[in-house]
């Protein structure tokens, strides 16, 4: 099959697609799946290169998140709620190949009105985001939210989250097209450049002085976001894509009597599995019911040969939202609205 195929660690620019990767054989219990379509991360340009802190053995296949259907000749297991040809996501090491193999306990049925490039940004990014607002943050209706990195993948769905759940929503970024990217296609009620000096002051005159309820944070902007909330405020750590650990005074907290969290979904979903079908449940019935519509980025990355250049457009910052490649022509097709 063709993939995207690590054989030795290396940046993604400089690997091509293999097109001779023996097609994955699933183990007891799998099922094997026709990928359609594969998220983009962060990750994936970190595992390539040998510095990620998970890294299957040599030689593997990139890519978490994807969306497709089940095999025609793929084995059923026991108990397995699918059969050949239903349409499925979720994540799983190679997505960044024609076939992946996953435990089907694991995937989620794919509603009709959601495309498969939709939802192959979901099983990682809303998911995340979901838990950390929902669950982590305990938004409530009225609320005022600040997201860092607004325009990036997490940050947008979480804006989207944050405005169905009732909140009020500050959306940070650095640019003035990022910005317009919050407001139009996620809604929220005011944007700032973080890039600003003083920054935080905007938020305040936002909140008529008196500060955001939650912060919601993948950049690691934690410290400087404490100048600008409220009393009882909760900041969700969500990563650390400014590449600063940081080093949180505590009576910072102690002053605002803020608590900080912090948001780790891919060991929760092996920690708490039951928690996590929960959260996968409620973010399925927003999909399903169409108050939830994946944000994606508008430059179609069509076939595994786009993989480099999707994911270096995603290192220099040029994207927006979550962008997805297009494995098979038939992702080309509208979702059922």
């Amino acid at each position: 099959m063709k993939a995207f195929q690590i054989v030795e660690y290396a940046h993604p620019s400089k690997i091509q697609v293999a097109t001779d990767v023996p097609v994955p054989k699933p183990g007891k219990g799998e099922v094997l799946i026709d990928v359609h379509a594969a998220g983009l991360n962060f990750f994936d340009i970190l595992q390539a290169q040998g510095k990620y802190q998970t890294q299957p053995p040599m030689p593997f296949v990139l890519g978490a998140e994807f969306s497709g259907t089940i095999s025609a000749d793929s084995p059923i297991p026991k108990h397995c709620p699918y059969k050949p040809g239903d349409r499925v996501f979720g994540y799983a090491q190679g997505a960044y190949g024609e076939h992946v193999v996953a435990n089907p306990f694991a995937l989620i049925p794919l509603p009709d009105n959601v495309s498969f490039e939709q939802a192959a940004v979901v099983p990682l990014t809303y998911t995340t985001s979901y838990e950390g607002l929902v669950h982590r943050g305990k938004i409530q209706p009225g609320e005022w939210v600040l997201v860092h990195a607004a325009a990036g993948g997490v940050g947008l769905a979480a804006c989207q989250i944050a405005k169905l759940m009732g909140c009020k929503v500050i959306a940070t970024a650095s640019s003035d097209i990022k910005r317009a990217v919050c407001i139009d296609h996620a809604g929220v009620d005011a944007v700032v450049d973080y890039t600003k000096k003083d920054w935080q002051k905007e938020v305040m005159k936002i909140t008529d002085g008196k500060g955001v309820n939650v912060v919601y944070d993948p950049v690691g902007m934690i410290l400087p976001s404490l100048k600008c909330v409220a009393w009882n405020s909760r900041l969700v750590v969500v990563g650390f894509a400014a590449g600063t650990i940081e080093k949180i005074p505590a009576n910072l907290l102690l002053l605002k009597q803020a608590s900080v969290v912090g948001l780790f979904w891919g060991g929760g979903t092996t920690r708490d599995p039951q928690h996590a079908v929960q959260v996968v449940s409620e973010v399925l019935g927003l999909l399903s019911s169409g108050k939830l519509k994946p944000i994606l980025y508008e430059k179609v990355y069509n076939g595994l040969e786009t993989v480099s250049e999707a994911l270096q457009d995603l290192e220099g910052r040029k994207t927006w939202g979550k962008g997805v490649i297009r494995i098979r022509p038939s992702t080309l097709r509208e979702a059922k609205l």
